[in-house]
C-alpha cells in the first residue's frame, strides 16, 4: 500500500494558538551602581520592560524600544546583554521573561507614559524598594543572586555569555 507525504505547509504557515507571553525586563545600570526603577501607579516598583513584539525584533532590539518608549533613554542593541531567561504561568498562561542588562554613564531618565509610570529613580542595590513588580523582582534576583530578592517562583535558564 501507498502512502501520501502529509502536506505539511499549512502547518507551517498557520500560528500556533497562544499559550505563552513574552516580555523583557531591562535592568539599567548608571556609573555609580544604580539600578533604574519606576513606580507604577498600582504601588509596585518595576524596570523598564515589557512585551516583545510579534514582528521579528530581538530580545536585545525589544529592550532598546521598551527603554527608549518608557524612559526616553537611548542604547543600543549591540550594548545590551540577555542573561537569562525566566518562566512561570500566570492565569493559565505561560509567561517567559527575558532578563536583560545594559550600563549607561550618565541619564536623565523621564515619565514618557506617565498614565503608567509616576516616576522613574536610580536606586542602590542596598536600597531597593518594596514592593516590585514580580516579573522584574524575578529578573533582578537572577542577575543578582546574592541580593536575596524575594519573588514569585520562577523556572531560570541562564543564558550562555550571560551573567
Amino acid at each position: 500500500m501507498k502512502t501520501t507525504p502529509t502536506d505539511t505547509s499549512s502547518r507551517n504557515t498557520r500560528p500556533p494558538q497562544a499559550q505563552a507571553a513574552l516580555g523583557v525586563g531591562v535592568i539599567v545600570q548608571n556609573d555609580r551602581g544604580h539600578v533604574l526603577l519606576g513606580r507604577h501607579h498600582g504601588g509596585t516598583w518595576e524596570l523598564p520592560g515589557g512585551k516583545v513584539d510579534p514582528n521579528h525584533e530581538s530580545i536585545a532590539e525589544a529592550a532598546v524600544r521598551e527603554l527608549r518608549e518608557e524612559t526616553g533613554l537611548e542604547v543600543d542593541a549591540a550594548d545590551v546583554r540577555v542573561f537569562a531567561m525566566l518562566h512561570d504561568v500566570v492565569g493559565g498562561i505561560n509567561r517567559v521573561s527575558m532578563g536583560a542588562a545594559v550600563s549607561v554613564r550618565s541619564a536623565s531618565p523621564r515619565v514618557t507614559e506617565p498614565h503608567l509610570i509616576s516616576t522613574w529613580q536610580w536606586t542602590g542595590l542596598d536600597a531597593l524598594p518594596e514592593p516590585l513588580f514580580g516579573p522584574s523582582a524575578q529578573v533582578l534576583a537572577a542577575w543578582r543572586p546574592d541580593l536575596s530578592i524575594e519573588h514569585p517562583p520562577a523556572h531560570r535558564l541562564a543564558i550562555a555569555g550571560g551573567a
